[in-house]
């Protein structure tokens, strides 16, 4: 498509170069922008143009466009908001998604900008702007409807109004009532108190009471008979009477039309395919309720407009329910638009060119605008982050028939492709130990043996009372996780369990399992010593000997069958993408999704269960409101959406799955939110946690935990705490009762650390990398220095307190609290000199010589020595939170935001930011 100057509105230059949202208002035909404090009011007598720009985590920008036309737009103003839109994915590239949306029937996508909700105001350009909250407060009702986000639309204030089926939101001067119809579902009413909230800051300034009012409740209760009393006293309500609203949507099947010359017509075929779609021209496939405009690659603007005009006389002419257009760019296809296709196939020959979008950022540059965000950039590489203590508490059985077997501390991180094996992993957490339960299936493990394996470790986190948070993973698509939890990992070919040999046997299989007297040949594979991965390949016959590539002997080539092909290249983990949350019904094995967009924690509803899709993995959320069917259900919806593959993504069917209760979400799934503990620890349903918010000023009840940081993972914590309480972390980081080592109790670890000796170490404990990565973790030096007094006291202690019910439920790792020994003036003077020593170490791990403090307590250096390519580094510090060194000023000088906004954003929106700076 050629570009050229008059193509590219004024109002449009620079539009679309960061993330965010942009707004423009029609005025006299040309587009003007809507100031930000204005953004979320909207005019029934105005068109509006609204651009939300995304940035992936690829590095690169995509744009939807919507446009707004209110119910008392002119047919002439929504006919340039239309033609507007276009001119602005011209400027923009040519491939944004566009939008029509009309008053009263947008998408969900859209309103998903604006939560809870928008309340257009009467009035518009032409009329003079009529403000009503200027004026005295008139009583209004309002109808809400919606699960993920509310339609909100105002209906007369008469008894007529109300029904059984809906919520109604009555706004007076002094108090705010909602009405339940009976038939309301309890997510649908605990979103419309989200609409009471908006309400009571919006035109209340915060200060009126709330009231809920159940359809069908006793006039005895007070505020039931004040809510009925504005409507003249109690009468029985009418039936619901159809409306617009309420009309069924058209079902036909799909109609493909050809647009030429301003006309549209139909093309004839049995079948919908993608070799319908001439690049050349532009389509309109009418589906009824949605009508999407394809515009090929190769179109003109001319025609692009054209063809937007066409579809929009086809929807002004239907009488049912306002449909919705939606405009696609070849190559850039919705997963709706797709899906309305008998066949599309995965990847299309279109050349997405950099053309027309290079052409609009040097016309944008000659006249001074910044032009970053139209060029291509460069994609972001993160490295993976566990996001999960490496110091808890591990056990692993392997699976052998209908039974599982405990390995021993030595034989945990040796596995066989054959074979299936169950891995129970708890941790510190927050202010509770968190516990992982999790299958490992190996690629040539029996079908049977799979099932048994996932049957058993259901059986362990229902045992727990679904406490647990349960994985499922296979061979070859390990998480990091689960590397970083064993830490060693070894893969041996064949399998040692009854399934397994009766299958080879069966099938008269030569069985090659791994013989430790015989020759074994490993890949090695892992980015640290923390995750180092042994898988067994096909073995020679000799003794080893070192091969460099490129020249490597012919007996070599001969022992691997002969020398072919192989890939250059590492072998990548599959990478996480943006992710996608979607709320799910499961009915006699089939699964429907709606997706949630631009979620928060307030979308995940204790009544339901949501799927977190990554890509690379995939998390099962399941409410405490859950039914126990449903509930063990989890599992299986995973892997039905991993089968349907609901956005056309090519999602593996072995993707690591993970099920997470409400209220045990682990740090690896919590980082994708701004996750606040208090809401999950609230008691009740949706409806009742969240009149109690609304009830107590919009923030809940409960005293908020310490809040769970996925950065916090023994090392420097990712959230800035109080002076106080930061200094006694600081101290406690040479402290004795901080040794932390897998598999033992509290009390053995207590006399371990003071009585073992420091040189050897145990297969379970954490390797020096992971004492590097988690500086937390107690030296050796300071083992030695513990005296054997406090041990005991530990010892002590722990044969004095019975555990709770839900240390019984979970073992414990080592997270002993420092004792301190009563003074004893018998006390020999060897101890008094060893105590004396580890106080010292303490103030001198507190404030060194060379070091500085700020304000929040914190030991701070400067920028020049904290970043990567640094001439002159800061020796011994945590590498992975360079940025927790720098002080508040500095802080806010590199990132923009202080340290308190900088860690409430998501973990990997943290590590971009870092990158830009070169201190991850």
């Amino acid at each position: 498509m050629a570009v050229s100057m008059r193509d590219l509105d004024p109002a449009f230059q620079g539009a679309g170069q960061k993330a965010g949202l942009e707004i423009w208002r029609i005025e006299n035909f040309n587009p003007v922008p809507v100031p930000k404090s204005s953004y979320g009011k909207f005019f029934t007598g105005d068109s509006y143009v609204i651009l939300k720009t995304t940035a992936s985590k690829s590095g690169a920008l995509r744009h939807d466009i919507h446009y707004w036309l209110g119910k008392d737009t002119s047919q002439d103003e929504a006919g340039a908001a239309a033609i507007k839109t276009v001119e602005l994915d011209a400027a923009l590239g040519g491939r944004a998604v566009q939008y029509r949306e009309v008053q009263g029937h947008e998408t969900e996508k859209f309103l998903s900008y604006f939560k809870p909700c928008i309340i257009p105001q009467e009035g518009g350009v032409s009329s003079g702007f009529k403000h009503p909250e200027a004026e005295k407060h008139k009583t209004r009702l309002f109808v809400c409807r919606g699960k993920h986000v509310v339609h909100v639309k105002e209906v007369p204030f008469a008894r007529a109004s109300l029904n059984h089926d809906d919520i109604f939101v009555l706004d007076t001067e002094s108090k705010i009532f909602q009405f339940n119809g009976s038939n309301s579902s309890i997510q649908e009413r605990a979103k419309a108190l989200e609409v009471v909230q908006y309400i009571k800051d919006t035109y209340h300034e915060g200060k009126c009471e709330v009231a809920a009012v159940e359809d069908g409740k006793l006039m005895a209760d007070p505020e039931t008979g004040e809510f009925w009393g504005f409507f003249g006293g109690f009468a029985p309500l009418p039936r619901k009477t159809a409306s617009d609203d309420d009309k069924p949507t058209d079902s036909r099947p799909p109609k493909l039309l050809c647009v030429e010359k301003g006309q549209a017509e139909p093309v004839e075929t049995d079948s919908l395919k993608r070799e319908l779609l001439d690049t050349n021209k532009c389509y309109i496939l009418d589906c009824g309720f949605e009508v999407f405009v394809w515009l090929g690659r190769n179109t003109s603007l001319d025609e692009r407009k054209s063809a937007s005009g066409v579809a929009d006389e086809i929807v002004s002419g239907t009488d049912q329910l306002k449909p919705q257009i939606i405009r696609v760019i070849e190559g850039f296809e919705t997963v709706m638009f797709r899906s309305k296709f008998d066949s599309w196939p995965q990847t299309t020959d279109v050349t997405v060119s950099e053309d027309g979008r290079g052409k609009v950022a040097a016309l944008l540059k000659r006249q001074g605008v910044n032009v970053k965000g139209l060029l291509k950039a460069d994609p972001v590489r993160e490295e993976p982050q566990p996001h999960i203590d490496c110091t808890g508490h591990l056990q692993v059985w392997h699976v052998n028939g209908q039974e599982k077997i405990l390995l021993q501390a030595s034989d945990q991180s040796k596995f066989y492709s054959g074979d299936c094996f169950i891995f129970q992993y708890t941790y510190p957490g927050e202010d509770k130990e968190d516990c992982l339960i999790g299958t490992w299936i190996g690629k040539n493990s029996v079908e049977e043996e799979r099932a048994s394996a996932n049957s058993l470790a259901s059986k362990m986190v229902e045992s727990m009372k679904f406490l647990a948070s349960q994985a499922r993973i296979y061979e070859g698509n390990e998480p990091i996780q689960f590397h970083s939890i064993l830490q060693s990992f070894i893969v041996f070919k064949g399998g040692i369990s009854e399934g397994y040999k009766t299958y080879i046997a069966q099938k008269e299989i030569p069985d090659d399992t791994y013989n430790e007297n015989g020759v074994a040949l490993f890949r090695i594979q892992g980015s640290g010593p923390d995750n180092m991965q042994a898988i067994q390949v096909e073995p020679p016959n000799l003794q080893s000997k070192p091969q460099r590539e490129g020249s490597e002997s012919e007996q070599f080539w001969d022992l691997l069958g002969g020398k072919s092909e192989y890939p250059s290249q590492k072998i990548l983990r599959e990478p996480e993408s943006d992710p996608h949350l979607f709320s799910c019904h499961f009915s006699k094995g089939n699964l429907k999704v709606t997706e949630v967009y631009n979620f928060s924690q307030d979308d995940l509803m204790t009544e339901d269960i949501f799927v977190l899709d990554c890509h690379s993995e995939i998390f099962v959320w399941v409410g405490q409101q859950v039914d126990s069917k449903s509930r063990m259900q989890a599992l299986s919806i995973g892997e039905k959406f991993l089968e349907h593959d609901f956005l056309l993504e090519k999602l593996s069917r072995v993707a690591p799955i993970y099920v997470v209760m409400e209220g045990s979400e682990p740090p690896f799934f919590t980082r994708f939110f701004k996750w606040d503990s208090a809401k999950a620890a609230m008691l009740g349903n949706s409806f009742q946690r969240k009149l109690t918010i609304v009830k107590s000023g919009g923030a809940p009840v409960l005293d908020k935990p310490k809040r769970r940081t996925s950065a916090s993972y023994g090392g420097r914590s990712s959230s800035v705490p109080d002076k106080s309480s930061q200094r006694s972390s600081r101290s406690m980081s040479v402290s004795p009762d901080r040794v932390r080592v897998r598999g033992r109790s509290p009390a053995f670890n207590a006399l371990a650390a003071n009585f073992e000796n420091p040189n050897s170490r145990n297969l379970s404990t954490p390797p020096p990398v992971i004492r590097k990565l988690y500086p937390k973790s107690v030296t050796t030096d300071s083992a030695i220095l513990a005296p054997k007094s406090s041990a005991i006291a530990a010892l002590s202690s722990s044969f004095e307190q019975p555990p709770s019910a839900r240390e019984t439920m979970i073992p414990r790792s080592l997270k002993v609290s420092p004792v301190m020994p009563k003074s004893n003036p018998e006390k020999n003077d060897k101890e008094n000199s060893v105590s004396t020593r580890v106080e010292s170490l303490t103030i001198q791990e507190d404030v060194k010589e060379d070091e500085v403090e700020d304000e929040e307590g914190l030991v701070i250096y400067p920028y020049e020595r904290l970043k990567i390519m640094s001439t002159d580094p800061v020796p011994n510090i945590d590498v992975t939170k360079r940025e927790t060194y720098l002080s508040s000023a500095e802080f806010k000088e590199k990132f923009g935001m202080s340290k308190d906004a900088f860690y409430k954003l998501p973990k990997w929106k943290q590590n971009k930011l870092k990158m830009a700076v070169q201190l991850f």
